[in-house]
């Protein structure tokens, strides 16, 4: 699990997932809305050509949707060769951790984050959740 992170934020939590699993992070993007998409299906943009849904992780967080004037930030991971967007509120920096600041997930941890974290890392400043990338880009009906 040592390696390095890149680390995004979704309300005051910190996550991360692989570098190498990120494609890219981007500024708001235009999406397309998709008609009766199940819940925290963000909606579809056209990255260079490639169509790639786009996932909200907010209320599978248990967290109110963001206002409409914000505009999230994308991480674009790749989950079984395929493309997905995650929006969160904003990007950090590429974190290098170690498997001894690595804890699996704690108790106390609400459920609705605990099923989408593999563990979680200890860092000066706090903990970086690292987010289950399968878990998060399953789309639930």
């Amino acid at each position: 699990m040592a390696g390095q992170y890149v680390t995004f934020k979704i309300a005051d939590a910190t996550y991360g997932v692989p570098v190498m699993h990120v494609q890219e992070t981007l500024g708001h993007q235009a999406r397309t809305f998709v008609p009766q998409a199940p819940r925290g299906v963000a909606g579809l943009v056209n990255l260079r050509g490639q169509v790639v849904l786009t996932l909200d992780l907010r209320p599978r967080l248990g967290l109110p949707a963001l206002p409409p004037e914000a505009e999230p930030m994308m991480v674009v991971v790749e989950v079984d060769g395929e493309a997905v967007s995650l929006l969160v509120d904003s990007v950090g920096e590429v974190l290098e951790v170690a498997d001894a600041q690595f804890e699996g997930v704690p108790d106390t941890l609400d459920p609705a984050v605990r099923d989408l974290i593999v563990g979680v890392y200890k860092l000066e400043q706090g903990l970086l959740l690292a987010l289950d990338i399968r878990a998060a880009a399953a789309v639930t009906v």
